[in-house]
């Protein structure tokens, strides 16, 4: 009893003392793994893909990836400095690449390293739509949403020990508790956290994108066309992401929002 007390006082200690601030929600946010750390990895693991993966160069649509991410970047450095967090940026090592694949995927690694594949562009119809993926993808790493899933994922580690070490005596219960545990924390709160990653990086990139000159609800048309593309999507409660219907509903709304955020930049018309 008293080892299990500990564990629950170590671990309320640690989540208290490893936070940071996401400088888009003033919420406090998982760090128990450090960017010092995270990055460098990141960076060498993009480095290592970008040598085993077909990087386009010099095309049209190259060109415009690299045109897009920079516009989505600077964004990024307005709003951040505008809003007390100059210098958030400095470890970011930013770059845009296009990869030939026709997976229908994008991403952006923490720290800043971007692939958008050419299967993709089908559904992005245009620089517009690819402010869009790029606003999104950039978000995660802003966000650190990697760090916070590094984090969640140690803790989900750490309450699985705790379990099993206040049932060492208990086999039986110790069996059905990691059953329930490995069952339940994955529906209750890993993928719901990954879903609300997802649902934060839509809304802070229609800010972004919108700062860069977009118009956001081109967001909404293009999760329209995603879903459109396609095939049957596993039931939002099983998934790591929020449903298109659910995307394309709250962009709809957000639109707006960003909009006005945006012209506290200047920025009063926007590109569809």
């Amino acid at each position: 009893m008293k080892l299990k007390t500990n564990l629950s006082i170590l671990l309320a200690s640690i989540v208290l003392v490893a936070c940071t601030t996401n400088p888009f929600t003033g919420k406090q946010t998982l760090a128990l793994v450090p960017n010092s750390q995270i990055l460098p990895m990141a960076f060498q693991e993009y480095d290592q893909f970008l040598t085993e993966n077909k990087v386009v160069t010099g095309t049209a649509d190259a060109n415009m990836i690299k045109n897009v991410g920079q516009k989505i970047s600077a964004a990024a450095e307005r709003y951040l400095t505008a809003n007390g967090y100059a210098g958030y940026l400095t470890d970011y090592e930013w770059e845009y690449n296009l990869v030939d694949d026709p997976a229908v995927n994008a991403w952006c690694m923490p720290g800043g390293k971007i692939v958008f594949y050419t299967g993709i562009l089908p559904i992005t119809q245009g620089e517009a739509g690819v402010a869009a993926v790029m606003g999104h993808e950039v978000a995660h790493a802003l966000a650190n949403h990697g760090q916070q899933r590094m984090s969640a994922g140690q803790l989900q580690q750490i309450g699985a020990v705790a379990g099993n070490v206040a049932l060492s005596n208990d086999p039986k219960n110790q069996s059905i508790f990691n059953q329930a545990y490995g069952i339940g924390s994955q529906l209750g709160v890993m993928l719901p956290f990954s879903r609300s990653h997802e649902t934060e990086a839509d809304r802070i990139g229609l800010t972004l994108m919108a700062i860069a000159g977009y118009d956001p609800i081109v967001g909404a048309q293009l999760w329209e066309r995603m879903s459109q593309a396609g095939g049957e999507a596993p039931p939002e409660i099983l998934s790591t992401h929020p449903s298109n219907q659910t995307r394309i509903v709250n962009i709809t709304e957000w639109a707006p929002e960003a909009k006005a955020e945006a012209r506290k930049f200047g920025v009063t018309t926007f590109k569809k």
